[in-house]
């Protein structure tokens, strides 16, 4: 589907030209710059929610004009239902960044908050571009301003940090640059990402191919052991920093996966799918547990999230409707309930200048309306029923139980551990016993960081009790993906959204529900 307005070129320029605006101005304009940049993004973006054809897998809002010539780059972007959340998630996430970093960032500020908006533009990018070189350009844009973000405003170790982010992540990016050559010159010298999807490769073509990408996508997600930047990053970065690492800089390794190794290499993707389910489910478990020996509030939700993206990664090698729209799902849900635990965090630093647990505790008292705040997203991390991240890590449950019941219990224990680490956590932070020195620091939620918190909440509970108009728009495109994995699937559309398809070469250790066959073998109950 097109549209005449470049709905997507906006979405992308608007907050460039916002980047170079907040050098002219003073800090406090600044601001108020970037915030009003950031908005207006959102606003934009709003309508997309509803001109979205629902019932198509084909991308729409599509924007082509020829780049250079030879060779044959386009500046083509487009969103289907996969992508289409995920850059709504991305343009509600960044007013918030702003308005939390209003009064902790006062040096460069107005360097601060350019960073904050090339950031922006270049995330939509990588989730709308339809070209791999133009993919590429974004994909590379991210990393600058994030290491800027972290070098500069981060914590006392933000050097080591930075650098430790910059190295695992640029290695990745190099074997995905050659990744894309290769396609380039394998697939008709063409770097259409639509095109290159529907071409056919060689076994042994696809399984170097898919290595590659694993090395940038992993990283990026990041899959256990690859997740070791992941922490000190989290810990050193500013409130806003960790709010986009955790909420979208995550999600472009998982999305990845999903656009670009499943439909593209179809055959490797099912060769490496135990693999990929056992580095899951040791990313699941030892993410929480790790979780639960930290006594710093960053570094306990940044192995959350390990352990969370773990179910992301679980669920979309499932190939079933379940597994990767529920992978999709908690795509958007962690961004959402993780990036208000770090807005949490942010918040009693502001006052306290302390992310240790022992140091901001017994909250509920002074600070009633944080600790509400506090409350919500925790159980939201933990998978409350009512809530968001229930929808997103049960459906990958089902997936992963129609595939195997033994993988099934492993990656539960991760909800059963996340509970601990997390009500252990609540527990100390709100209901304990404040120190006296402390106090005199505790004040409550003002408006502006209200306005930070709320919408996140309203999110939380909008999805977690309505996920059908998300999953009605995502399901056409999963389909695809799927029918990409399993040719056969085409000619059986009507009974994907019922069905499931186990990998190739792939038992069910679990028993009855597994085969080797990749025809509809089994329908939810």
């Amino acid at each position: 589907m097109t549209h005449s307005f470049p709905w997507l070129t906006a979405l992308i320029c608007l907050p460039l030209i916002g980047a170079t605006a907040v050098f002219f101005v003073k800090d406090s304009s600044a601001r108020l710059i970037t915030l009003a940049a950031t908005v207006a993004d959102l606003v934009i973006s709003l309508p997309l929610w509803w001109l979205f054809d629902a019932s198509s897998s084909d991308m729409q809002f599509m924007e082509s004009a020829l780049w250079i010539s030879s060779p044959p780059i386009h500046y083509r972007l487009g969103l289907d239902g996969i992508s289409l959340p995920l850059v709504l998630m991305t343009t509600v996430l960044m007013p918030l960044c702003v308005l939390i970093s209003w009064h902790s960032i006062e040096s460069r500020v107005q360097s601060f908050m350019a960073m904050l908006l090339l950031m922006e533009g270049a995330m939509i990018g990588v989730f709308a571009a339809l070209d791999f070189v133009l993919f590429y350009v974004f994909w590379e844009a991210m990393l600058i301003p994030m290491y800027l973000l972290i070098g500069v405003w981060g914590g006392p170790n933000r050097i080591y940090a930075a650098i430790k982010f910059f190295l695992y992540t640029l290695t990745g990016s190099v074997l995905l640059l050659v990744a894309i050559l290769v396609l380039y010159f394998q697939g008709g010298h063409t770097f259409d990402i639509l095109q290159l999807s529907q071409a056919t490769y060689s076994k042994s073509m696809q399984f170097w191919l898919f290595l590659a990408f694993f090395a940038a996508f992993a990283v990026k997600v990041p899959m256990f052991p690859l997740h070791t930047w992941l922490p000190d990053a989290h810990v050193e970065a500013p409130t806003a920093g960790s709010v986009i690492l955790a909420s979208v800089l995550l999600k472009m390794g998982a999305y990845g996966f999903v656009r670009f190794s499943l439909p593209m290499l179809p055959d490797a993707s099912q060769t490496f799918t135990p693999l990929m389910v056992a580095l899951s489910i040791i990313a699941i478990i030892y993410g929480a547990y790790m979780a639960l020996a930290q006594a710093d509030l960053k570094k306990l939700i940044a192995y959350s999230s390990v352990s969370h993206m773990g179910f992301v990664t679980l669920g979309l090698f499932m190939f079933n409707i379940q597994g990767i729209e529920g992978a999709v799902m908690q795509m958007v849900n962690h961004g959402i309930t993780t990036g208000g635990l770090f807005l949490c965090v942010g918040v009693i630093y502001e006052r306290t200048h302390s992310r240790q647990i022992a140091d901001n505790i017994g909250l509920t008292r002074p600070m009633p309306r944080y600790a509400t705040f506090l409350v919500i997203f925790a159980l939201s991390s933990l998978g409350l029923p009512g809530t968001n991240s229930f929808v997103g890590e049960f459906m990958v449950l089902i997936g992963t139980f129609l595939w195997s019941k033994i993988a099934t219990a492993f990656a539960s224990l991760g909800i059963i551990l996340a509970a601990a680490y997390l009500l252990w956590m609540v527990q100390r932070v709100a209901f304990g016993v404040p120190a006296p020195h402390m106090l005199p620091k505790l004040r409550d939620v003002n408006l502006r960081e209200m306005a930070a918190l709320v919408p996140l909440v309203v999110l939380i509970f909008a999805i977690g009790l309505f996920p059908n108009p998300i999953l009605t728009r995502m399901h056409p495109s999963v389909e695809k993906v799927i029918a990409r994995v399993f040719p056969p699937a085409s000619e059986q559309a009507s009974t994907l959204d019922q069905g499931f398809r186990t990998p190739r070469g792939v038992g069910d250790t679990g028993g009855e529900a597994g085969v080797t066959s990749t025809k509809v073998e089994g329908r939810l109950p």
